[in-house]
């Protein structure tokens, strides 16, 4: 059993830590990250900024932010959000960034909003998985903590991972930070800075993309997922 004191320290020392590294992170690399803005600009029609409605902790949606490194619209087109390589859907800069994982760099405005944490599973769209209540207590319990960044799924093998590999991973860093707080944090994001210098797993695999789609297509909740997909409601917030 984890005591209320023990529960209380983790959670604040978390929010802690996320505070100071997304606060240094902004300053140290605001120049770059306008340098950033302004490439994509000039680079493809569009904002800099891509906007998606996610979700985070217990099923609340959220903005998350990103980098736009697609054309506009991209989440309406061909493969909606499933992306793989040589996706012509990606611009020139933004197939560098994410390549580098450069495009995440404004999410960290999102751990400042205490939306997101620097270490935790990814947030899925949130018609990504279909209805959030009706999900099983397995693909649930990693939305008891806020979403990352990065995140143990992430440094195992990150797009390379299936959704249930994914999920697996996710809920056991639920159980490690538990038990070991912010260390396991601390490990992590050793482990992101090795991933991302490997630039393994950015992209799915092409193969995977299709059986995804079908998958989706053809399940008993492909069709609820597909119409939340296309509603209006969502249009503010394209890539």
């Amino acid at each position: 059993m984890i005591s209320l004191g023990g529960f209380l320290l983790r959670r604040l020392s978390k929010r802690w830590l996320d505070l100071l590294l997304a606060l240094v992170l902004l300053v140290i690399l605001s120049p770059l990250m306008i340098l950033i803005a302004i490439l994509i600009r000039i680079d493809s029609r569009g904002p800099a900024l891509f906007r998606q409605r996610r979700l985070t902790k217990n099923g609340r949606v959220f903005i998350l932010y990103k980098f736009r490194t697609m054309v506009e619209n991209a989440e309406y087109m061909h493969t909606g959000i499933f992306s793989y390589a040589d996706d012509f859907r990606v611009t020139r800069v933004g197939r560098f960034l994410r390549k580098t994982s450069l495009d995440e760099l404004p999410q960290l405005l999102n751990v400042v909003r205490g939306d997101m944490s620097v270490v935790g599973p990814r947030p899925p769209v949130w018609y990504e998985l279909g209805d959030y209540d009706s999900l099983s207590e397995e693909y649930r319990k990693r939305f008891r903590v806020l979403p990352g960044i990065t995140g143990l799924a992430q440094v195992a093998g990150r797009n390379e991972l299936t959704w249930d590999e994914k999920v697996k991973y996710d809920n056991e860093y639920v159980d490690l930070f538990d038990k070991y707080g912010v260390l396991v944090d601390l490990k992590i994001l050793g482990l992101t800075v090795v991933r991302v210098l490997s630039m393994r797993g950015v992209i799915e695999p092409k193969r995977e993309i299709s059986d995804a789609c079908s998958e989706l297509a053809t399940s008993k909740s492909g069709s609820a997922v597909l119409q939340k997909a296309g509603e209006n409601g969502d249009r503010g917030y394209r890539s």
